[in-house]
């Protein structure tokens, strides 16, 4: 009768520990996939890129790729950044003032100088080119889209501005897309 305890307890050990090995290796097979499922260590780098604004020269912009689209950073001039302020904009086709466009710096003011788009046009995904087209902005080759100082689409085909990326300022003078 005692060996027969001793059987049945050696048994219920013998399927505990197969149980629990058993376990550890279904968990050692899907851990590695269930892992790789997960964004790749370029992607999330990718995620977002840093920007310093202290090197773009007043008037000029800077052209950066974040996930695969062109950012433009555009350092306007003051009169480029009064033209955009003052603009009528109830007459254009997406009505967005300059300040809605922009990212308050870290002291929570808007600071005008910098403008921060997308560089897609919004009618079929061309590239604008800037300072042309008959609003001093950006004019898209392809289909005729002219965006204003402000990127906003005043002539063309295109049926929104250009896209805002989310940004946020980290210093007052670098930001991060993304």
């Amino acid at each position: 009768m005692q060996n027969e305890q001793v059987e049945e307890g050696r048994r219920d050990f013998i399927y505990l520990a197969t149980g629990a090995v058993a376990a550890a290796g279904v968990a050692s097979v899907t851990w590695p996939l269930v892992a790789q499922m997960g964004k790749a260590a370029d992607t999330r780098a990718a995620g977002s890129i840093e920007i310093d604004l202290a090197g773009i020269a007043e008037g000029s912009q800077l052209k950066m790729l974040w996930r695969g689209k062109p950012v433009f950073v555009r350092h306007r001039t003051p009169e480029e950044i009064a033209e955009a302020e003052n603009a009528d904009v109830s007459r254009y086709p997406d009505p967005q003032t300059d300040t809605e466009r922009l990212v308050p710096t870290p002291s929570g003011e808007v600071n005008p100088k910098y403008l921060v788009m997308i560089g897609v046009c919004t009618h079929f995904g061309c590239v604008p080119v800037g300072e042309q087209g008959d609003y001093g902005g950006w004019y898209c080759p392809c289909h005729g889209s002219h965006y204003d100082t402000s990127g906003r689409i005043r002539k063309g085909p295109a049926p929104t501005n250009l896209a805002i990326p989310p940004y946020e300022y980290i210093s007052d003078t670098v930001i991060r897309v993304g």
